[in-house]
Formats: C-alpha cells, sequence, structure tokens
C-alpha cells in the first residue's frame, strides 16, 4: 500500500539518522523539554514534549502545503513570524531567570503532581515554542523533499508520510530525554540543579532570540 511513497530502505535509513542527529543537536525543543522536566517533573516534561511534536506536525502540513513556500517567498511574512518567535522566546528566557534569581525563601513548595492547567499550560509553551520558529517551517520545506521518492504516485502524500515518521521519531526521542533528564533531577540536589539550569535556559533562549533576529533576511 506504501509502495512508491516511502523511501527505498537505504534512504530511510539514510534519512531515520539524519532525523536523530538533528534530535540530539541542543536547540530550543531540547532545552525546554530538559529545563521543564527538571524544573517541574516528567509530567510537565512529557507536555511540553507532547507541545513540541503538535508544533512540528503544524509545521509538516503547513509545508506540505506551501506555507513554507511562502514563508521563503515573502519575506516581510518571515520577518514578522520571526518576530513573533524571538519575542516569545525572550519572554520564556526572562521568565526561567526570574525564577532562577528568587530568593530560595520565595521559593514555591514543591507539589506531588502538577494541576491538569499546568499540564496544558506546558503543552501550550511547547507548542508555541516551535510553531512561532519560522527556521523550523524552512528546516522541513528544505529537508523532507530530499527523502520523496522521484517515482512517488503521490508527493503530498509521500510528504506528509515523511512528515509523521520525523514527528514520531523527534517525541520519541524528547521522551527519552525525559527520562534522563529525571533520572538525574533525582540524582544531583534538585533546587540547585534547577535554579542552575533555569538560568542557564534563560541565558540561551534569550541568546536564540537575538540569532533568530540577526539572521532575518533583509527587506527589500
Amino acid at each position: 500500500m506504501l509502495s512508491g511513497l516511502l523511501p527505498s530502505p537505504a534512504e530511510a535509513a539514510a534519512f531515520a539518522t539524519a532525523v536523530f542527529l538533528l534530535n540530539v543537536t541542543p536547540g530550543v525543543d531540547f532545552l525546554l523539554t530538559v529545563s521543564r522536566t527538571v524544573q517541574a517533573g516528567p509530567r510537565a516534561g512529557v507536555a511540553a514534549a507532547l507541545g513540541i511534536a503538535a508544533g512540528c506536525v503544524v509545521h509538516a502540513l503547513g509545508a506540505a502545503f506551501g506555507l513554507a513556500a511562502l514563508l521563503a517567498l515573502y519575506p516581510q511574512a518571515f520577518t514578522a513570524v520571526q518576530w513573533a518567535g524571538a519575542g516569545y522566546l525572550v519572554w520564556l528566557g526572562l521568565g526561567l531567570l526570574r525564577q532562577a534569581w528568587r530568593p530560595a525563601g520565595e521559593a514555591p513548595a514543591p507539589m506531588a503532581a502538577p494541576p491538569v492547567r499546568a499540564l496544558w499550560a506546558e503543552a501550550r509553551t511547547g507548542l508555541l515554542t516551535n510553531v512561532l520558529n519560522p527556521k523550523v517551517a524552512l528546516f522541513f520545506l528544505a529537508f523532507l523533499p530530499q527523502f520523496v521518492p522521484a517515482g512517488s504516485p503521490h508527493k503530498t502524500l509521500s510528504f506528509l508520510l515523511l512528515g509523521g515518521w520525523f514527528v514520531a521519531q523527534g517525541l520519541l526521542f524528547l521522551l527519552v530525554l525525559v527520562a534522563l533528564a529525571a533520572r538525574l533531577s533525582r540524582r544531583a540536589p534538585a533546587p540547585a540543579l534547577a535554579r542552575g539550569l533555569g538560568a542557564l535556559g534563560g541565558l540561551l533562549f534569550i541568546g536564540l532570540a537575538m540569532r533568530l533576529l540577526r539572521e532575518r533576511p533583509a527587506l527589500p
């Protein structure tokens, strides 16, 4: 049924390897998943990972149906989304720095389990962080077509299948990352680790926002 829609076994192995290497490269999604796991527990990390995966689904659908191509053709639209994404990263970074620098006596008491609304908030943060990064949309447009079989009878369907593969493999990696981060947080002093990671995460988020703005295309 999928004959001709997916790449050959050799190309599929190359695709899976490339996706894995992209996943293990520390970036916004990697950092957000680890920081939320250490600071708020594995349930929060899983919720953030699910939000990130939902964002990747949005990008995959947008790339398959031309949204990424429009962003590439119209620098004004790309720049507008970049400014929104950079602003959100700065907002996240400042929030992490504020939490890290809060005096120990003001830290909220730990909770046995975050409330459901907090988990929705974690998922929303992951979703917005991913969706408001136009470079992810352009990445899907540049990366996935390389593995669409030239003889595919339905190239859009091939694109969607590869996008689904990318999302599933990325989500699996993030869930493993949550488990590893949760294990690490149990072995290390939790408050010190959370504050240190929060400060580092805040600085990295702000740095990523600045880099995103520096790399924005010049308007015609």
